[in-house]
């Protein structure tokens, strides 16, 4: 197993491992523009609806990818897999949604917001718009997050039917993407 290329995001910060990019961001919307389109090749589809993970998981896989010298096209297929983990699941998408719900009357809440309730939504938003048909999984550890989901996505090149597997653990603090064959 070998990091072909690592994207990561921090609160006011991004960059790429090896081709040994950091810069500066004011906010995700900002960072999203800035991007395009040489490392965010076309618009992503309701990026701004997206819950803060989602953004996040989907700007550091644009990075590793762009760091690891992995094209992709509107339209384009490709046998990648995604390994997705964080430390708090969708905690804060469901209680926007349950504070939506609430705030209706408990009659009704947005659909864009229980879109997100589920943790693998994140994965599934950049599996969409990267073109991604490998598999799809996501983890809980309550401790060696890193440690636990890199081995997971090792053991699952050893034995899947992919050659590269992309690695995300998205928190809003500190979210890195590392693009594994």
């Amino acid at each position: 197993m070998m990091i072909k290329g690592t994207g990561w995001i921090t609160q006011d910060k991004y960059g790429c491992q090896k081709k040994k990019i950091q810069q500066n961001f004011a906010d995700l919307k900002s960072l999203y523009s800035c991007l395009q389109p040489k490392i965010i090749k076309y618009p992503i589809a309701n990026f701004l609806r997206f819950d803060t993970l989602s953004k996040l998981t989907t700007i550091s896989i644009a990075l590793a990818l762009f760091d690891a010298k992995i094209t992709y096209a509107q339209g384009k297929k490709q046998n990648i897999g995604l390994v997705g983990t964080n430390s708090n699941g969708a905690l804060e998408a469901n209680l926007a949604f349950f504070d939506d719900y609430i705030a209706n009357g408990r009659t009704l809440a947005r659909g864009n917001l229980f879109i997100y309730t589920l943790p693998s939504s994140p994965l599934a938003e950049a599996a969409i718009h990267f073109g991604l048909t490998g598999k799809l999984l996501y983890l809980g550890f309550e401790e060696n997050i890193e440690r636990e989901s890199l081995k997971c996505a090792c053991d699952m090149l050893k034995v899947e039917s992919t050659k590269t597997i992309i690695l995300v653990n998205a928190n809003p603090q500190k979210t890195i993407c590392r693009v594994l064959h």
